[in-house]
């Protein structure tokens, strides 16, 4: 199995990028891919549960990705699972996320670790739709 991890630092307090990674109205802000908007979803990263996405992109095509949030521990960390769902909806191999929160000297750092990816394949798509999500956090915390 394969796993990724992602850092990255704001100038923001450790509560403020807390709840942009965690609450529904700041996650519809950066959640997937730049060019993708979130037509159906039920994220809430505040309380332990099942949590559910569909992306679409520009042509319409919709990428479905769902799990449970395993736990919750603010302003420090967000744990939950991820798999996609193919075309007929069935739910594919599951992997574990983790969003953790530390202080910096200038605000705050971002650390998602993702686990258990399969292969170096998937780890590099999911390290090419973790980074562009990052972009558009980025600009919602600037």
């Amino acid at each position: 199995m394969t796993d990724l991890t992602l850092e990255r630092d704001f100038s923001v307090s450790a509560e403020r990028l807390f709840q942009a990674i965690s609450t529904r109205a700041d996650l519809l802000k950066w959640w997937g891919h730049e060019g993708m908007h979130v037509p159906e979803e039920t994220l809430d990263f505040t309380q332990t549960g099942p949590w559910l996405s569909v992306m679409q992109n520009a042509e319409g095509q919709r990428y479905k990705v769902s799990g449970q949030v395993t736990h919750v521990d603010p302003p420090k960390s967000v744990g939950f699972t991820w798999a996609w769902h193919d075309d007929s909806d069935a739910r594919g191999a599951e992997s574990h996320v983790t969003f953790s929160v530390s202080e910096t000297q200038i605000g705050s750092r971002l650390t998602i670790d993702h686990r258990d990816l399969g292969d170096d394949e998937i780890s590099t798509n999911h390290q090419a739709g973790w980074s562009s999500s990052l972009r558009k956090l980025d600009a919602l915390l600037a």
